[in-house]
């Protein structure tokens, strides 16, 4: 182990900076920093988020309603630069105090809605889609939503943190999350082993949750992770990644609110079903 060793103080203050991505912008209080008003569209679903995986949980929902032909679903979605601190805004914080993206505002029932899963059961509840009646499904699908939540911040805060964006690489804490990512493939490459999908039979919001995270791993485009995780040995996990992706409201969801990568999967702001052009659609596979 090349790691120095390290003792706690007493109390604990911040180091300044702190390191690291998003070093600028970490802190040890909430609330806001800044006095910014949200920008506001037409629609009654006001998003403000950015397409990392918790922001496209969302965005794949919205558009996963609209392709069922719900008009009531549009919605308008404004990014938020998290690395410029914009999270931090006034009007940001009145609808998540928690200052992380997504936030969702429901303008007819003068609803705010935060964190990702909370927002794909009011949107589900709302709807009356992507979440069974059959109080069986409905439970698995609670189940596989909530292990998620909870799972998730291994892979991102844990690995992601350590393995690709920590100012220096360290052999224990990296190897300490590799083994839990790795656990959490072999229990999603397992289960669905037997189930087309996370609550069994039918697609639901289990899937919309999970599939950002855990389904772009696969693909080897998070954290630039996939040979070192050996993602390519889930073969079930592949084959339900695969299904995932090829559905039109996922390949729009993930654009929305992207302002990187190839530029044919860009939807940096989105009003209205029309801003997926002819031309967008066509590169859709590329992006």
């Amino acid at each position: 182990m090349a790691n120095t060793a390290y003792t706690p103080a007493k109390v604990w203050t911040p180091e300044q900076p702190s390191g690291g991505k998003f070093s600028n912008i970490n802190r040890p209080v909430s609330g806001q920093t800044h006095d910014k008003t949200l920008p506001e569209g037409k629609h009654n679903f006001q998003l403000h988020s950015l397409a990392t995986p918790n922001g496209v949980k969302v965005t794949i929902m919205f558009e996963e309603l609209l392709d069922l032909g719900i008009a009531e679903a549009e919605y308008d979605a404004y990014p938020v630069d998290i690395s410029k601190g914009e999270q931090f805004s006034s009007g940001f914080v009145d609808i998540n105090p928690n200052s992380k993206i997504p936030a969702l505002f429901d303008k007819q029932n003068n609803q705010r809605v935060f964190e990702s899963g909370s927002i794909l059961l009011y949107l589900a509840e709302r709807f009356g889609h992507f979440l069974s009646s059959d109080l069986k499904i409905k439970t698995d699908t609670y189940n596989w939503l909530f292990w998620q939540m909870g799972s998730a911040p291994f892979l991102g805060g844990g690995f992601g943190h350590f393995y690709a964006y920590a100012p220096e690489k360290y052999e224990y804490p990296i190897n300490r999350y590799a083994m839990e990512v790795k656990r959490q493939l072999h229990l999603l490459d397992s289960h669905l082993e037997s189930n087309a999908y996370m609550a069994g039979a039918e697609y639901s919001i289990a899937d919309m949750a999970i599939w950002p995270w855990y389904g772009v791993l696969v693909q080897g485009k998070l954290y630039e992770a996939g040979e070192y995780l050996d993602v390519q040995s889930y073969t079930h996990l592949q084959r339900w990644t695969e299904q995932i992706n090829a559905r039109p409201a996922v390949k729009r969801g993930k654009m929305v609110n992207r302002a990187w990568g190839n530029p044919a999967g860009q939807l940096i702001e989105r009003h209205d079903a029309s801003d997926f052009t002819q031309r967008t659609r066509d590169k859709l596979g590329d992006a």
